[in-house]
Parts: structure tokens; sequence; C-alpha cells
């Protein structure tokens, strides 16, 4: 087919299957030449022949584990360095099932290794590469479970509400320098990570579980339309805004030289 002019580079992370290769392949539609970014070189490979030949674009792959400290300084050293990088998904994640009491420590050292360390350094080398261009975009995958901690293990949920927090911090930094920062918060999304937490996405409300095609072309959509935070499934946007508009509202009151009158300390009665 023809090529279309490229719109750059987008590099995405956990892109071999899933949310990630979902995005790859959306991108490629949209004219994005491809830097994929992985640990299985495999799935990488034929998920680049597979998109060069279906959308004429050039797509890359760059075998890493971002939870080895080498391949993550490779990878932020690439996302620093190659000027044709203008989007970065910031896919690339873990779950681990069950409670915190009882939980193998190794095993949540891991997911806060890839979800908060390899994350945020992935966030930041893109902001750090985009801010002196005054453009580019970074796409931060969290969840809705970092507004409902109550809902899985604290851990996870924990990683995501960072990963939202980092979005929004980052997004005053260089917003205003013209780059794109958008945190999409997927609920349960019909993908392989939850077998590879060995949980059964069959056990969920079928009315609870988003294809990840629909996930992913509603995160284009709020992109496209300026949002600074994605919640695909969510019905009501005035929903999230009243939640942002209560949480200023604790602004003015949240650090004060003095304890509140009803802890009856430190005031003179």
């Amino acid at each position: 087919m023809s090529k279309v002019e490229s719109k750059g580079v987008a590099a995405i992370t956990g892109a071999s299957a899933g949310i990630g290769a979902t995005y790859a392949e959306k991108l490629a539609a949209r004219g994005y030449d491809l830097l994929l970014i992985a640990r299985n070189k495999t799935r990488l490979e034929d998920l680049a022949a597979r998109l060069g030949l279906k959308f004429g674009v050039k797509a890359e792959i760059l075998v890493a584990d971002l939870s080895s400290k080498a391949d993550l300084d490779r990878v932020a050293q690439r996302l620093g360095e190659d000027k044709a990088i203008t989007l970065v998904v910031n896919n690339a994640g873990m779950a681990v099932e069950g409670q915190l009491v009882g939980s193998n420590p190794d095993l949540l050292d891991s997911m806060i290794q890839l979800n908060i360390v390899a994350a945020s350094r992935v966030a930041i080398a893109a902001a750090n590469a985009f801010a002196p261009r005054g453009h580019g975009t970074i796409i931060n995958i969290a969840s809705v479970l970092a507004l409902a901690p109550e809902l899985f293990n604290g851990v996870y949920s924990g990683t995501k509400a960072f990963l939202l927090n980092l979005s929004q911090a980052l997004d005053v930094e260089v917003g205003p320098r013209g780059v794109t920062v958008q945190a999409v918060l997927p609920g349960a999304t019909r993908t392989e990570i939850w077998e590879r937490a060995g949980l059964d996405i069959t056990a969920l409300p079928a009315e609870m579980v988003m294809e990840v095609d629909e996930m992913v072309e509603a995160a284009l959509s709020g992109l496209d339309h300026g949002e600074k935070v994605t919640i695909p499934s969510l019905p009501d946007i005035a929903d999230w805004n009243a939640l942002q508009a209560a949480r200023q509202k604790l602004g003015p009151n949240l650090s004060r030289n003095h304890a509140a009158a009803r802890y009856h300390v430190g005031h003179s009665h």
C-alpha cells in the first residue's frame, strides 16, 4: 500500500502482546513508524513483519527486559537520543494476584521494579527528550485500580496510582512546553496479564471486561480530544472532573501551621 508521510516513530514498551501490540497496530494505521520494545524476540519480529507489511511503515524491534538495569538503561538512552521518536507508549507492566499478607516479597519487588522503577524511567527519559523540542506525546498506561485501592492488592493498585501521579505531575512540568502527557486508566481488559498473574478473567462478570481493541481505540480517541486522563469505560467525564475538583478543594488545608481544631491540640481554648 502507499506510504503516508510518517508522523515519526512511536516507541512502545511491552509491545509483544495485549495492549502494547494493539497500540502498535493502531499507531501504524495512523502513519507512525514503530520501535517495538519487549523481551520476546520472536513475537516482536512477527509483529514488526506483519505491521510493516500491512501498513507500509518501518517497524524496528528492541529486545529488552525492563526489569534488568542494563536493558532499562539501553532503552532510556535510545529514547533520549533518537530524535525520530515522537510518541512513547509506556505500557510494560505486570500484576501479582492475591493478598499482601503472606505474599511472596520477591514477586512484589519484581512488580515494583517493572511498574514503578522502569515505568518512571521511561516516562522521564521521554519527557527529557521531548521538552527541549517543544513537542512529543507520552502515554502512560495505568489502571482504574489507581482510583480503587480496596479492590485488588495494594501494591499493584499502588503502582498504578504512582503512574497516575507521575503523569499529572509531568503534565504540569512539560505540558506548557508543548509535550502531551496522557494517563490511560483501563478497567479489566482481555489480555494475557491475567493468565500470567494466575487469575481467571472469565471469573469476572462479562459486563466488566472490555476487549483490548475497543479499549485502545477509546484511549486514542481520548488523546485526540486532549484528555489528560482517559478512563475508557467512564460514561460521564463530569464524574472524573468532580473527583478532581474535590481533590483541589482539599488543597488549601493540606498543610497548615496548626492542627485542625477537631484534634484539640496546639490551640488555646
